[in-house]
């Protein structure tokens, strides 16, 4: 499929997806009540709830990388680390970093607040990377759509992974700052202030929701 928008300011249904990655119950319910509450003190899931309003009223398809993880561990690699997933220091006994949630459970469901709609696609993982070994990459060309809109957590881990590889495959990215989040320190400040900016644009939910508006509204003046 031929690449023709990325530069395009815009962000409208005929060139742009948008991709909510892991939005799932075990990271945006979660039992620990720090995290409930990091969560609620910066509107992750507010924020969240208004970009896919905005997505579906200016006619975006929206795609779901989710987490679908083996509970055997039989697509868990072993591999030495420094740290946890926590930054915590892995120290002599280093053991496997094992994904959090498992396919099938309640916990790698998508949480309700922004379940997929008729017409969204849902795409199951086995990486941060949302396009490694997954058909994002395919149901985005088969759609011409050149550009995403990405949110979801964590900034830090695929985030980041899915942000590399959209710049990889020659995609327009726009990465939605208030949508995203890391508890590591100052993780999410760091990729949104000195990475993200050079692989694409970085912006509030409200400007991207303008834009999405906006693209939608020069699509019809163009029929």
């Amino acid at each position: 499929m031929a690449i023709i928008n990325r530069t395009e300011p815009t962000l409208g249904p005929d060139h742009t997806g948008l991709v909510l990655f892991d939005t799932l119950n075990g990271y945006l319910h979660p039992d620990n009540p720090k995290k409930r509450a990091f969560l609620k003190e910066h509107n992750i899931l507010a924020n969240m709830k208004k970009l896919l309003a905005g997505a579906r009223k200016a006619g975006l398809t929206t795609f779901y990388p989710m987490g679908a993880h083996a509970a055997d561990g039989s697509d868990t690699v072993a591999r030495l680390t420094d740290t946890d997933m926590d930054l915590n220091p892995a120290g002599v006994k280093r053991k496997t970093i094992a994904p959090r949630f498992h396919k099938g459970s309640k916990t790698s469901e998508i949480a309700p607040e922004v379940k997929p709609a008729k017409g969204d696609i849902m795409v199951p993982k086995h990486r941060w990377n949302s396009f490694f070994g997954t058909d994002l990459e395919f149901h985005l060309r088969m759609r011409n759509l050149d550009t995403i809109v990405l949110a979801g957590g964590s900034t830090d881990v695929g985030i980041a992974a899915t942000a590399f590889a959209a710049r990889d495959l020659d995609l327009g990215l726009v990465i939605v700052r208030d949508c995203c989040y890391s508890m590591r320190g100052n993780n999410n400040e760091f990729f949104m202030d000195r990475v993200f900016p050079r692989m694409g644009r970085v912006m509030n939910v409200d400007e991207v929701v303008r834009l999405m508006a906006a693209g939608a509204k020069g699509r019809k003046g163009r029929k």
